[in-house]
């Protein structure tokens, strides 16, 4: 998943935490292994290499998480999809620093994109693709997935407390440490990196962050980032980052990008529709600064 994952855990059996963030550790490396496009042999990368030509069947945990996946891309009305890659590889971002398309190519991999484009049969448990070409990423989704089975993980192994955070990007805070009423987790500056934009507290709650600065190219003065609009085909314009507040990591991944691509005003019509979710906006005004609008309760 292409991040650092780290845990600071406080339990009632000290001796034992190490042996237990090690198994926690190691379920991240599983979900990466079993949810990788990167990896070559991953049961996901068989699923991209084969369901155009015939269904694949897909093991109960990835096919259930591919169904959700696809449940957050219909609710937002396609502002979140997991089909983007060919746009991601159009766009030079797949395992590179980006590139500028032609308007041909745009074109030809936005006819990719869609989650109209994937069969799920729920029954025999099989996915397929209307057509080649047609590829999952599960990129803005996984990430949330891991620290949630690692959460589960850890209250099961009755862990008191924990910061589990996937990158800076997605983080979880369960319980409280010691003698503090939350975990206290910064956002960075959209535009200084060794700034802080604004704090939050996390009880029982994830931070997610989806952020313009993590991979970018210039062309022409026009800075272009990888998060994508599936729709238009384009790298999202006019925000810098976009921080949400959410019940799990799950939902917190699909949710920061859909946000960034929806903006704020659509942002708020879709927030009503969700519950316990708040989120804030980092916009740019003019020359190296910004401006925060915050969406929710």
């Amino acid at each position: 998943m292409a991040c650092l994952y780290t845990i600071d855990a406080y339990g009632g059996d000290p001796g034992a935490l190490p042996g237990i963030l090690e198994d926690a550790l190691d379920e991240v490396d599983r979900i990466d292994r079993l949810m990788s496009h990167y990896k070559t042999e991953s049961p996901l990368s068989r699923i991209n290499r084969d369901a155009s030509a015939s269904p694949v069947p897909v093991e109960p945990e990835l096919f259930d998480f591919i169904a959700e996946s696809i449940r957050y891309s219909r609710d937002s009305d396609g502002a979140f999809d997991i089909t983007v890659g060919p746009l991601m590889k159009a766009w030079g971002f797949f395992r590179g620093e980006g590139r500028l398309p032609s308007d041909a190519d745009v074109e030809a991999a936005r006819r990719l994109v869609g989650s109209e484009h994937v069969i799920l049969d729920s029954e025999r448990r099989t996915i397929r693709f209307d057509r080649p070409g047609v590829e999952l990423d599960l990129g803005g989704i996984a990430k949330g997935y891991a620290v949630d089975r690692v959460v589960k993980m850890l209250e099961a192994r009755n862990v008191a407390a924990a910061l589990v955070s996937a990158g800076g990007s997605t983080i979880y805070g369960l319980g409280s440490p010691p003698d503090r009423n939350a975990w206290s987790v910064s956002i960075q500056d959209p535009i200084d990196s060794g700034s802080v934009a604004r704090s939050v507290e996390l009880t029982d709650r994830a931070l997610s962050v989806a952020g313009s600065s993590e991979k970018s190219f210039e062309v022409g003065g026009i800075r272009y980032s990888h998060i994508m609009d599936p729709r238009t085909g384009r790298p999202v314009q006019g925000v810098l980052s976009v921080a949400v507040l959410t019940k799990t990591g799950t939902q917190g991944d699909a949710l920061d990008d859909a946000f960034f691509v929806l903006g704020p005003d659509l942002t708020r019509h879709y927030l009503k529709r969700l519950e316990a979710v708040e989120a804030f906006f980092f916009l740019p005004k003019g020359h190296k600064a910004w401006t925060m609008i915050h969406e929710g309760q």
